[in-house]
């Protein structure tokens, strides 16, 4: 039992990842396939905004995936690591890329840098899940065999299969986006974008079915038992909860509908991990993969305890932005006179004093032995971020009279 716990935990963290991370992404595809004109400006804009809150902290996961995977099951993650490294250095570039955009698209200043920041955001939305999509591909059809790069680079995610799981994975992430988009849309009361998204989420999610269809159909043929065994109970639910999801879409109630195609996503997961029990790779097992006694151990109780802390935090997250309280204002078509007197005048004021926060704190961490001389540096390093992002934080958010 210990020795398979972990494994659990990362195909909860995958299934979590696939879901909500998979939903962000997915808002990156629309971005780039959305309507032109001045339709599709607000469909982006909209896609873009909506993600504001939660798109870093989705990756959580992916990070929790991979730190539970190499400290609970290191040989395995040695072979997969190693034979699927260029997808999943792949995955990691468009992952780099994708927050770099993110974040530079509030300092564009003309229509075509924001187009250009914008297409570089959309295209590595696609390329992180059909990259990780083919990668999972790979394992599910057992082309990672156990070793230090002992399968190959190349065909062992660019097959037939492995792509169809990729592609799988990218109309995966765009049906969820548009699902949420048009449960978002539907309560700010903007009716023309939560049109938009409802039909993107039908057309999405009719492609996704069918996409789902062909790769259980294509790994049954392989001999994975997805369609009979311990795993048909969990598809026979995916295939369920997806009808259910565009049935709510049609009439319009998007709530259930988010929680719909959430259970439709972690089903599927959970099919593919029932399917391969008790075989990680071809030839091990997980019993074989398993690290000692006392890691797994070290590894349940972290994960226990971060989940203490952390679970709490992502729930007030999550449950302020579904209820529309941390959603960002619309920006103004032109900046008030008061804002463009306002942010200057308070960066000067606290520019200063926060560069001299970070040049106290870190002269008097490195430079300085005595133990109150580091704690002092300490405090002067909360002071710089406190004084930096006082700084830099829009004045209608700290000005109700502006909001």
């Amino acid at each position: 039992m210990l020795r398979a716990l972990p494994l659990v935990f990362i195909f909860a963290g995958i299934a979590l990842y696939t879901v909500l991370g998979g939903a962000d992404l997915g808002a990156g595809f629309w971005q780039l396939v959305g309507a032109r004109g001045r339709r599709g400006e607000q469909i982006r804009e909209y896609a873009h905004r909506a993600i504001a809150p939660v798109w870093e902290a989705n990756h959580v996961w992916l990070i929790f995936v991979l730190t539970v995977f190499w400290t609970s099951y290191p040989r395995a993650f040695e072979s997969v690591a190693s034979t699927l490294a260029v997808p999943l250095f792949i995955a990691l570039l468009g992952i780099i890329f994708r927050g770099a955009a993110y974040a530079l698209r509030a300092g564009t200043v003309t229509p075509r840098e924001a187009g250009r920041v914008d297409t570089i955001f959309a295209l590595s939305s696609i390329l992180v899940p059909f990259a990780l999509g083919a990668s999972v591909g790979a394992v599910a059809t057992d082309r990672v065999p156990v070793g230090n790069a002992a399968g190959s680079e190349w065909s062992s995610w660019l097959n037939g299969t492995s792509i169809l799981i990729g592609v799988l994975a990218v109309a995966t992430a765009a049906h969820l986006a548009a699902v949420y988009l048009a449960a978002d849309a539907a309560h700010d009361g903007k009716q023309a974008l939560e049109r938009s998204f409802r039909i993107r989420a039908l057309a999405s999610g009719v492609v996704t079915g069918a996409c789902a269809i062909a790769g259980v159909i294509v790994l049954a043929g392989d001999g994975h038992a997805l369609l009979h065994g311990r795993a048909l109970p969990a598809v026979i639910v995916s295939a369920l909860a997806g009808v259910a999801t565009l049935v709510l879409i049609l009439r319009r109630r998007y709530e259930p509908a988010r929680y719909c195609a959430a259970l439709a996503v972690a089903a599927i997961t959970a099919g593919w991990a029932l399917s391969r029990w008790p075989t990680i790779l071809p030839g091990l097992s997980v019993d074989q993969a398993a690290a000692g006694h006392d890691t797994l151990v070290l590894v349940v109780v972290a994960v226990i305890g971060g989940a203490v802390v952390l679970a709490p935090a992502l729930a007030l997250l999550f449950g302020v932005t579904l209820a529309g309280r941390f959603r960002l204002p619309e920006p103004p078509a032109e900046p008030t006179e008061l804002t463009t007197r306002a942010a200057p005048t308070r960066r000067r004021e606290l520019t200063r004093p926060a560069i001299s926060c970070l040049i106290a704190g870190v002269g008097l961490l490195n430079v300085a032995d005595a133990g109150w001389a580091h704690a002092l540096g300490v405090v002067c390093l909360l002071g710089f971020v406190a004084l930096g992002f006082a700084a830099i934080v829009p004045p209608a958010l700290d000005d109700p009279g502006q909001r």
